[in-house]
C-alpha cells in the first residue's frame, strides 16, 4: 500500500525549497557561463585580431576575460590612476606600443579596435619573453605583467628559484613570493591571473581558446 504521509525528514516545505535553490541554483549558473551583453558588440573584432597577432588557435576566451577584468567592457573608461579604454592602457604604454605595432600609430586607446589590436599585440609581446612550464602558466605569467610589468615577474622568478619554489610554474609557485613590491600592488597583482584565466575565461570559451580550461 503506498504510504501518502511524507517522511517526518522530508516535509513537502523542505523539498519545495530544495528544488526551488536547484532550479534557481541553475539559473544562475547559466548566466555566469555566458559572457555579459556589453562584450557581444566586440566578440568578431576580438576574434578576428586574436587570430591575426596570435594564429588560428588564439586563447581568445583569455583575452575576452582580460578586458573584462579590466574595464567590463566599458570603451570609454579612465580608472584612477589614469590608464584608459578597454584595455586600460597607461598614456606611456599606450605611446610605446604604438611605436612598435604597425596599425596602432594612431594611438587610441578609447577607440575599441585600436584597444583590443593593442591588448592582444601587448600580451604576445610579453608571451614571447616569459618562459613556463604549458601555456597555463605562461598565460599566467603573461598576465601578471600586463598587469605589473615584465620586469616583477622576471624578479619574483628568481626570487622563487633562490627559495625553491619551480620558476617554469605561476600558481602556487611564482605568485607566492615579493620580490619587493609594496603589499596593495602585490595583492592585486596575484588575484589578476587567477580571476581571468580560472573564473572568467570559462564564460567565454564559446569565443575561443582558453589557456587554463
Amino acid at each position: 500500500m503506498m504510504n501518502n504521509h511524507p517522511h517526518p525528514d522530508n516535509p513537502p516545505g523542505m523539498m519545495r525549497c530544495f528544488l526551488l535553490m536547484l532550479l534557481l541554483g541553475g539559473a544562475f549558473d547559466g548566466n555566469a557561463a555566458r559572457p555579459p551583453q556589453a562584450a557581444l558588440p566586440y566578440r568578431a573584432d576580438l576574434i578576428r585580431n586574436a587570430r591575426l597577432v596570435w594564429g588560428l588557435n588564439a586563447p581568445v576566451a583569455d583575452f575576452a576575460a582580460q578586458i573584462e577584468h579590466e574595464s567590463g567592457w566599458q570603451p570609454g573608461i579612465t580608472n584612477r590612476i589614469g590608464a584608459q579604454g578597454l584595455a586600460q592602457f597607461m598614456p606611456a604604454t599606450a605611446y610605446w606600443i604604438s611605436q612598435r605595432v604597425p596599425g596602432l600609430n594612431s594611438r587610441e586607446p578609447f577607440n575599441p579596435a585600436w584597444a583590443i589590436r593593442a591588448l592582444v599585440s601587448y600580451d604576445r609581446w610579453l608571451w614571447q619573453r616569459v618562459r613556463a612550464a604549458d601555456d597555463c602558466e605562461r598565460m599566467a605569467m603573461t598576465m601578471s605583467a600586463y598587469n605589473g610589468g615584465l620586469g616583477w615577474v622576471q624578479r619574483d622568478r628568481r626570487l622563487a628559484e633562490s627559495q625553491g619554489y619551480d620558476g617554469s610554474r605561476w600558481f602556487d609557485s611564482i605568485e607566492r613570493v615579493n620580490a619587493g613590491r609594496r603589499v596593495s600592488a602585490w595583492s592585486e597583482n596575484r588575484h589578476y591571473p587567477r580571476r581571468i584565466l580560472k573564473s572568467l575565461a570559462p564564460r567565454y570559451r564559446s569565443w575561443g581558446g582558453a589557456s587554463c580550461v
